[in-house]
């Protein structure tokens, strides 16, 4: 499919991460209960005397393929290539915000508000009104995931080549699955304190409580995705070739500014 693999492993990469993101940032207003889905009682988790459920939202089951992608993306193509991706990420996510927001603000057709004027029950529903709760973010949520989604990129890789020196090439759970813990500890709260204490109305006790059930969350999945991680090296490899993937891990872990 493509003439040079690397390349093509990269645009692959680089699409998978890019949606996911996108995605992740799109429909994370939409909060759900990680008990109820399980099908168990709420757990009831007593933190700093105030008692929380596991009510995550939903964009949180799209960031553990971000997870890997990152992981991968440092292991073959080093820093430079989770920067400048991570960067090109968050132009991206911008510009759909601002698409999104001049979008809502278009007069809605009338013969649209009519065809559904009403739910599957028969109540009244405004499907203007609807679409623009659905899709509008406020600035503050934002501008607040974004910049903690670059400082856990930046982070991840940093922590990510400072373990590969370490271990070198062994242990590739460990520089994974252990950058990813430290990065989204970071996430976790970076978010929640600018969006909902800096700019809302939080205090900083709910803002360390909720951050720390989603950090419980991120931990989790870290660890259960770790498997998929080798998984997808295999498959890598195999499709590179022993002698290029020596040559590009062997440059990402030199921290090349040039990732070809």
């Amino acid at each position: 499919m493509f003439k040079d693999k690397k390349i093509g492993l990269f645009i692959v990469l680089a699409g998978i991460f890019i949606t996911n993101a996108l995605l992740a940032e799109i429909i994370g207003s939409k909060l759900f209960s990680a008990e109820a889905t399980l099908g168990i009682a709420p757990i009831d988790i007593k933190i700093f005397g105030e008692v929380y459920n596991f009510n995550l939202t939903a964009g949180v089951t799209l960031w553990p393929v971000v997870f890997i992608t990152t992981d991968i993306i440092n292991e073959y193509f080093g820093k430079p290539g989770v920067r400048r991706l991570s960067l090109l990420t968050v132009a991206l996510i911008s510009y759909a915000f601002v698409a999104i927001y001049l979008v809502t603000e278009l007069p809605p057709a009338q013969v649209w508000l009519e065809l559904n004027a009403t739910d599957v029950e028969g109540n009244p529903f405004n499907i203007d009104f609807a679409f623009n709760k659905v899709y509008l973010q406020s600035m503050g949520i934002i501008v607040a995931s974004l910049l903690a989604f670059l400082i856990g990129q930046f982070l991840d890789a940093y922590v990510f080549h400072k373990l590969r020196s370490i271990t070198g090439s062994d242990k590739i759970w460990l520089r994974a699955t252990g950058s990813t813990l430290v990065s989204q500890l970071v996430d976790s709260f970076v978010v929640l304190f600018v969006a909902f204490y800096l700019l809302g109305n939080w205090s900083l006790t709910l803002v360390l409580s909720v951050g720390a059930i989603n950090y419980m969350y991120k931990f989790l999945v870290a660890v259960l995705i770790t498997p998929l991680l080798y998984v997808a090296h295999a498959f890598i490899d195999r499709y590179l070739g022993k002698s290029a993937v020596r040559d590009m891990t062997e440059k990402a872990s030199a921290d090349s500014r040039s990732f070809f």
